[in-house]
């Protein structure tokens, strides 16, 4: 039986998130509605790279489901294209090995959190990105940023509510990008502990405003704890934008 893997990007504005919940609407189960719409009823469970929250988007999500269906991958794009809501969509579908899975093969994630620094909030953009239109010293956010590359106990950047026992990860790149009135931090990086990217994207803005210094990040990876570090971010300017394979 052939195994599909399938990129998806997603508007998250209007799921309960990636998971299965019930009598919520989610990305999984929409996509599981249309296999079996596809499959005559039969139930085709999918799995992801990873989940993504309420309100959290995704430009390069991947899944992979096995199928008795054996059409060329076009048609299967088309066929998604043509049965998926308004807000997902598959960008490309491959066959990949028998032994491929979508979350223990990764070897690292990209995300991107995007700032609306315009001094009026727009109401056409709430949903897609979080609107902070007050001053950031940019230098020290760069500063800050240093500290966290590179393989550390992010425990400090990860929610209280994490079941994860080790919470050592590596991050290879944060950088930030200015478009517009946007501010667009990137982070690369190994893996991502949950609320992780929030977490320090919250930081980092209270570095730039003067509320934390450069160099206490240091501090706040020592102490191991939550309560050092900034607040979560929220969600709408999170984005899951690719996942890497070897």
């Amino acid at each position: 039986m052939p195994k599909y893997k399938c990129v998806l990007a997603y508007d998250g504005a209007e799921f309960a998130g990636y998971q299965v919940q019930p009598e919520k609407r989610t990305i999984q189960s929409e996509f599981e509605a249309v296999l079996a719409q596809m499959h005559k009823g039969a139930m085709i469970k999918v799995t992801a790279s990873g989940r993504t929250d309420s309100g959290v988007h995704a430009k390069g999500q991947v899944i992979h489901f096995d199928s008795p269906l054996t059409f060329p991958t076009e048609n299967w794009v088309k066929a998604f294209s043509a049965l998926l809501p308004n807000d997902i969509v598959v960008l490309e579908v491959d066959i990949v090995p028998d032994d491929f899975h979508a979350r223990f093969h990764t070897t690292g994630k990209e995300y991107r959190y995007i700032i609306d620094r315009s001094k009026l909030r727009d109401p056409f953009k709430r949903n897609y990105a979080y609107h902070f239109p007050y001053s950031l010293d940019e230098l020290k956010m760069k500063e800050a940023m240093n500290h966290l590359i590179g393989t550390h106990d992010f425990t400090s950047f990860c929610s209280a509510k994490t079941e994860v026992v080790d919470k050592v990860r590596t991050i290879q790149e944060i950088d930030i990008e200015e478009n517009g009135c946007y501010m667009i931090f990137r982070f690369v990086g190994e893996g991502f502990l949950y609320n992780m990217v929030r977490i320090l994207v919250g930081t980092l803005l209270d570095v730039g405003s003067g509320k934390i210094a450069p160099g206490e990040i240091i501090g706040i990876l020592d102490q191991k704890d939550r309560s050092f570090a900034g607040k979560t971010a929220p969600a709408q300017g999170l984005y899951l934008w690719k996942v890497f394979y070897k």
